[in-house]
């Protein structure tokens, strides 16, 4: 802790500018998620407050911003739903029992991220290749964008069906948010060409504030939001401090049906949490070009969780938009999240009344900015220099961000990456044909043998025609899976039928093991006693991990 202040104070004034206004960016996110979600905005609050204050303190990626977020959000809607049918079947029927499941999936969500930092899991994210990453980050720019484009609607009461539908603002109130969006991005744009001492994001919201508040001009706020959302007129963020869920497990048996009804949840809120999470480190260590700690930060991820659902809270995760506000505003260290989080505590306790009257326009025009600042607009540039899968892989992330969320879009383009990398290789398998003297026939391999690559492998020889004495040379090959084992051996197998003898030579140490133990046989083909000086440079050769 001595070591957080030491290292805060030294850009101390920045730090807590920008936390200020990231907490006031996280307000209208919180609610909003917390209404997609179905849940009170005070849960969505906490959520947010919690998951603030110890991925900060305990996190692997100084700077990063962590909350309440959507990609959450939407999995957490099928739970809180089932779990309110369950309620209202009871003998004795018990109204929301929905949120008691969810707090229950959000312990496990906790575990399950927990270990996965604890088994060092974490380091599997820089297996994300790099067309992947600028999917993602375009993807949830877009996203980002469209769910901006919602505090330009309204809903209103359709006499004829009596249901509620969304339609655009009136013309004239249209004109007057965009217009305060408008002045927010300019001032986010110009001011720092002026100077750089003060948050542009933070002074942008307290002029278009001032603006609103003293003209008393009516414009939609914080207030006029959460209570649209939820119905009710008496609605705000004015709550007090979260408390320990004493009676989680009252209504909810611990049974193997709750475990089947949590369980799916549970690992997919983790994974999705996760990825997030990780991607979100990976973009901010290259904004800041330093290097975070994924499993810390996997760590921290789960406690956050894991509290989230003792005291009540929404749990979540890393939030790409208000990380690069934060970052942007050069909220670089632990202190600005620390600030953040509390800011957002004491909004909820103390100055709900004022924050409700924030102009939802002015953090609109912020998160504007930040759609902005996110959007990976080289890719235009590069789609038509890079290799037609990466450009399909990118577009694929892209897109399925947007349609599905991201974690599918993130493991579809790894699977995609991956099945073009295992082709590509596949196809560089070659062999090289000769005769020694004595007649023996020589196939000098060349490439990597895999599972991808064992039909081009076997396809390389005759075993008809081919001479008694054939010997196979992998100086320039390596076997990397079983596969590959199974191949030699089949091809072993097929000419040893044919009374033919085969030799392997040139193959590294761990490649002779691997044979050897798949079948003690290959003791007797593999030639080991090499004078070669190849062998040597390649099999010898340590590379630094």
């Amino acid at each position: 802790m001595i070591e957080l202040v030491k290292k805060g104070t030294k850009n101390a004034k920045n730090e807590i500018l920008s936390g200020l206004t990231v907490a006031l960016a996280l307000v209208p996110e919180a609610v909003a998620f917390s209404f997609v979600a179905g849940i009170d905005p005070l849960i969505g609050l906490y959520g947010a407050f919690m998951m603030g204050i110890i991925t900060s303190i305990f996190g692997g990626r100084p700077g990063m911003i962590s909350g309440a977020t959507g990609a959450m959000a939407v999995v957490m809607v099928g739970l809180i739903k089932a779990g309110n049918e369950i309620g209202l079947h009871l003998e004795a029927p018990v109204a929301n029992l929905g949120i008691s499941y969810l707090f229950i999936t959000l312990l496990l969500v906790g575990i399950l991220q927990i270990l996965f930092g604890v088994f060092k899991l974490g380091k599997f994210i820089r297996l994300i290749p790099h067309p992947v990453m600028m999917g993602f980050v375009n993807g949830l720019a877009i996203v980002i964008f469209l769910s901006q484009l919602g505090m330009f609607k309204e809903k209103i009461m359709n006499t004829e069906t009596g249901k509620a539908v969304t339609q655009w603002l009136p013309v004239p109130e249209l004109l007057i948010m965009g217009g305060f969006v408008a002045l927010t991005m300019a001032i986010m744009f110009l001011l720092p060409k002026l100077t750089k001492k003060v948050p542009a994001a933070l002074t942008a919201i307290i002029i278009v504030s001032a603006i609103v508040i003293i003209g008393g001009i009516d414009t939609n706020t914080v207030k006029s939001f959460i209570v649209e959302g939820s119905g009710n007129p008496a609605a705000g963020i004015k709550g007090g401090l979260p408390s320990l869920q004493l009676d989680l497990f009252t209504h909810i048996p611990i049974n193997l049906a709750t475990f089947k009804l949590i369980l799916p949840y549970a690992f997919i809120l983790a994974a999705v949490g996760l990825i997030e999470s990780l991607l979100t480190l990976n973009l901010i260590d290259e904004l800041t070009e330093t290097r975070g700690n994924s499993n810390k930060e996997c760590i921290a991820q789960g406690s956050a969780n894991f509290v989230n659902g003792m005291f009540g809270g929404m749990g979540g995760c890393a939030m790409i938009g208000q990380s690069i506000i934060n970052v942007n505003s050069g909220g670089k260290g632990r202190l600005s999240g620390i600030v953040a989080a509390v800011a957002l505590l004491c909004f909820i306790l103390f100055a709900a009344p004022l924050i409700e009257q924030v102009p939802i326009a002015a953090l609109v025009g912020v998160m504007f900015m930040v759609v902005i600042g996110t959007f990976a607009w080289s890719s235009f540039r590069i789609i038509t220099k890079i290799p037609r899968a990466d450009a399909f892989v990118l577009i694929l992330v892209s897109s399925m961000t947007v349609v599905f969320d991201l974690a599918i879009a993130v493991v579809a383009g790894v699977i995609v990456s991956a099945l073009v990398f295992s082709w590509e290789n596949a196809k560089r398998i070659r062999a090289r044909r000769s005769f020694k003297a004595d007649g023996t026939k020589v196939y000098e391999i060349w490439g990597p043998l895999f599972f991808g690559s064992i039909q081009a492998f076997t396809d390389k020889f005759t075993v008809n025609e081919d001479p008694d004495n054939i010997e196979i040379d992998f100086i320039e090959s390596k076997v990397s899976d079983h596969s590959g084992v199974e191949a030699i051996f089949n091809l072993v197998e097929k000419y040893e039928k044919k009374g033919k003898k085969v030799t392997l030579k040139h193959l590294s140490p761990d490649c002779d093991a691997m044979l050897i133990k798949a079948s003690p046989k290959f003791a007797a083909i593999i030639q080991t006693d090499i004078d070669d000086p190849r062998y040597y440079v390649v099999t010898n050769q340590v590379e630094p991990i």
